[in-house]
């Protein structure tokens, strides 16, 4: 089951198998406080090719998300997941990024 949210919460809790993609703006910082995830990073562009990377993530880990958009949280154990968005944002990748995503989703089928 995959749940979409506009905007990332403060913190998620995940059961095996359960999956949540939302926005999320550059600078964030994703804090495993308990489990194992699988977060796949926003779309990119490389040589004319959209890609997405996977990164998993351990209890006590920290991930900062180098650009901002769309991504998938996947837990591998139960997890609880606390995301910190930077401070002083001023614009949110997100809202820029909504017709791009559209996009991205025709071409991949995410």
């Amino acid at each position: 089951m995959i749940t979409t949210l506009p905007q990332a919460p403060d913190s998620i809790v995940l059961e095996p198998g359960q999956s949540l993609r939302t926005c999320v703006d550059a600078g964030s910082w994703l804090q495993v406080a308990e489990g194992r995830v699988r977060v796949v990073s926003p779309p990119g562009w490389f040589g004319g090719t959209v890609f997405m990377s996977e990164t998993v993530l351990d209890e006590g880990d920290v991930h900062r998300m180098a650009l901002g958009g769309w991504i998938e949280v996947s837990a591998l154990t139960p997890v609880h997941l606390r995301v910190h968005a930077p401070k002083g944002a001023p614009v949110s990748a997100c809202s820029e990024a909504r017709p791009v995503m559209r996009f991205v989703r025709l071409l991949t089928g995410w």
